[in-house]
């Protein structure tokens, strides 16, 4: 009986063990996905950002110039 009782916790063991390794490489691709998507965004706005204001900045110049 201790045998078998053994034998089942070592498997329950190995299933832990294969099911924390697959949580884990979940965790990691929803994070690197996460992290590049967010990044990806923050550029974006940054790149819009600065595009708005050297239309702006121009349009200013132009008017200071007269036209």
């Amino acid at each position: 009986m201790k045998l078998f009782s053994a034998k089942v916790a070592l498997v329950a063991f190995v299933l832990v063990l294969t099911s924390c390794a697959s949580i884990k490489e979940a965790g990691r691709t929803v994070g690197h996905t996460t992290r590049d998507v967010t990044k990806a965004v923050g550029h974006a706005s940054r790149d819009a950002a600065k595009e708005i204001g050297h239309a702006t900045r121009d349009v200013v110049k132009d008017i200071k110039d007269g036209g």
